[in-house]
């Protein structure tokens, strides 16, 4: 099996504790691009105090119009902070699928690992109007 270290290692998202050791988790691997691309996403820009241009704008699109045009800007948007904020990807292609359903947009997103030439995915579903009464029956289901 080909060494992939050059792709990293960093703290598992969302944090987990090993039961066994009470050590932190770790993700390496394809596993650390896709939780780093996952991290972009769902970090709001300003939100990290050192760093207040890690993230994206996606959370402030929640209640937004799915005309195709919003839909492009959202897509070119998540294309950009992904290529600006990981460098270990290339080729990034964002397709939303138009078609809302329950509230939710499914995003898909492709990208090709630079370091060795593999392509990979992440499927993002997107809430457009999720109340907090929603989210409470949904985690109580």
């Amino acid at each position: 099996m080909a060494d992939k270290s050059f792709l990293g290692a960093g703290m598992k998202f969302p944090p987990q504790v090993n039961p066994a050791t009470g050590r932190f988790m770790v993700s390496t691997d394809r596993i650390s691009v896709k939780e780093s691309v996952y991290l972009i996403l769902m970090t709001q820009k300003t939100e990290r105090w050192v760093r207040p241009d890690f993230g994206s704008r996606l959370m402030s699109y929640t209640f937004m119009d799915t005309s195709a045009t919003m839909l492009n800007i959202v897509a070119r948007e998540i294309t950009e902070d992904i290529l600006s904020k990981e460098p270990r990807v290339a080729d990034v292609m964002v397709d939303i699928d138009p078609n809302v359903k329950n509230g939710c947009l499914i995003v898909n997103i492709d990208y090709r690992i630079i370091a060795d030439n593999t392509r990979d995915n992440l499927v993002f579903p997107f809430y457009l109007n999720v109340t907090m009464e929603e989210e409470q029956d949904e985690t109580y289901r």
